[in-house]
């Protein structure tokens, strides 16, 4: 839906997402690629394109060397991108350094093993599924240890999500990661309702070097 400049993607009567509301999906890019700001080449999976906040914060927050895949499960989303939404995302999709592909994120996360330094996922409300109720797999078990095999070493999982989740803070310490979770506002430095973003490291051991004869 449009109204003047602003833009608005809907599911029946909820609102997905708004275009003057962007800061805390801009902070889930912020805050975890300052975990890996350092790194030579870092390779980053986004799931979930939307309106390009947390692409194109990740794209301020990373080096030019950089690689970004973004994957998106609806056709619709992509389209929007370059059409209506056009605007929104400026140029952050001629980004040499940005990949968009049509696929399920959790379908990337399951056939990587030590792909990524970070895997960032806006994906549906959080891990409250609203729009697919699929996505749940995501944030099971089962998705975050997939999640930890994607990584590489000390990689980083970042999810966003339209409200506290108690429960899913605990299935991402029980899964291993070390867990910050931050409350940001909506509007950034505006203010506006609070979300929430969980940044968890996957703190894997090194394998052991071989002994030598």
């Amino acid at each position: 839906m449009q109204r003047g400049a602003e833009f608005s993607i809907m599911l029946g009567a909820n609102e997905l997402m708004n275009s003057r509301l962007g800061g805390s999906e801009a902070a889930l890019a912020s805050l975890a690629c300052e975990r890996i700001r350092t790194r030579t080449a870092a390779r980053v999976l986004i799931g979930g394109l939307g309106m390009g906040f947390t692409l194109k914060a990740a794209q301020a927050g990373l080096g030019q060397d950089a690689r970004i895949v973004v994957a998106e499960l609806l056709p619709r989303v992509t389209a929007w991108a370059r059409g209506p939404l056009a605007g929104v995302f400026g140029d952050s999709l001629a980004d040499p350094r940005v990949e968009v592909v049509e696929a399920d994120v959790a379908t990337m996360i399951g056939s990587a093993q030590d792909d990524y330094d970070a895997i960032l996922l806006d994906v549906d409300n959080g891990p409250g599924a609203l729009v697919h109720r699929a996505n749940d797999r995501l944030y099971a078990p089962a998705g975050l240890a997939a999640a930890a095999r994607a990584l590489r070493q000390v990689g980083v999982l970042g999810v966003w999500s339209a409200a506290p989740d108690e429960a899913f803070g605990r299935r991402l310490r029980q899964a291993g990661y070390a867990v910050t979770e931050s409350r940001v506002a909506a509007y950034g430095r505006r203010g506006g309702p609070r979300h929430v973003v969980w940044i968890a490291e996957a703190r894997r051991r090194l394998a052991e070097p071989e002994a030598r004869g």
